[in-house]
């Protein structure tokens, strides 16, 4: 026998009341209650068909944004287009305006050139009338001599040629630097009767004047160059086509004409046929 059995326990035994079996099994109840209580919903929750109520906010915020983006681009398409419509009417204006000021810019030329022309005239007519005093004072006499002057008719050969081609020019316009076929100037009627005979004449009337042998205005036959001022200083040429008579380019207001060598006396005259 143990030495410490005679030794009495100071433990009082364990006794489980009903109270205590009892609150026991009411907190196991209670428990197993939640339990099920938490279990029951999780399924009535699982059973419970999903709605997708996410879905349509979405789909309505894109619709939106792109009735959006359609009626941005639909402003900007016409805002694009009013820009165009009004740059074209910009342009036209323009382009009308541009019209108007170069037809007034082709009227104030063409007054210029009249104006230019005339003056040429003006002068050409003043100088001759200056070389034509000279001439009277220098011969004792107001008018040239054609006693000896052959008539136009008796022309043959390259004279005759020469002759029916300034007097078929006859009525075109003078037009300063013009060398036909429709307009001259004095010179390039001259230099162009000439052309028809194979001679190649200077274009200017300076340059004509001393193209050929110089001859007497006593001594003119038909296809001689008459030229008006000093040789290689003339202003003014025309041909003798005889019978006293002359053809030229005289001016603006005059044009191509046959005239009498009183109409306008001449200076001098040079041979080239």
């Amino acid at each position: 026998m143990s030495h410490t059995a005679h030794i009495r326990s100071h433990r009082k035994p364990r006794s489980r009341t009903a109270s205590t079996i009892a609150m026991r099994a009411g907190v196991a109840g209670g428990i197993l209650s939640t339990v099920a209580v938490a279990g029951a919903s999780a399924a009535a929750n699982a059973a419970e068909p999903v709605t997708q109520t996410l879905e349509l906010p979405t789909l309505t915020a894109d619709l939106s944004a792109q009735v959006a983006q359609s009626a941005e681009a639909t402003q900007l398409a016409a805002a694009n287009y009013q820009l165009q419509a009004e740059r074209d009417a910009a342009a036209a204006a323009a382009a009308k305006e541009a019209a108007k000021d170069l037809a007034a810019a082709k009227k104030a030329e063409a007054r210029k050139k009249a104006a230019e022309e005339a003056r040429q005239a003006a002068a050409e007519r003043a100088s001759r009338d200056s070389q034509r005093t000279t001439l009277a004072a220098d011969t004792g006499s107001g008018s040239v001599s054609t006693s000896t002057s052959t008539s136009a008719s008796t022309a043959t050969g390259s004279a005759a040629a020469v002759i029916d081609f300034v007097r078929a020019q006859v009525g075109d316009a003078y037009v300063s630097g013009g060398t036909g076929p429709n307009s001259w100037d004095c010179s390039g009627l001259v230099q162009a009767a000439f052309r028809q005979v194979g001679i190649d004449l200077p274009r200017v009337s300076q340059d004509q004047s001393t193209a050929g042998t110089q001859v007497s205005l006593d001594n003119l036959q038909p296809g001689d160059i008459l030229y008006w001022g000093g040789a290689g200083s003339a202003y003014h040429v025309a041909v003798y086509v005889g019978g006293g008579m002359f053809v030229g380019a005289q001016n603006p207001s005059t044009g191509v004409v046959e005239k009498p060598l009183s109409y306008d006396p001449p200076s001098g005259a040079v041979r080239v046929l």
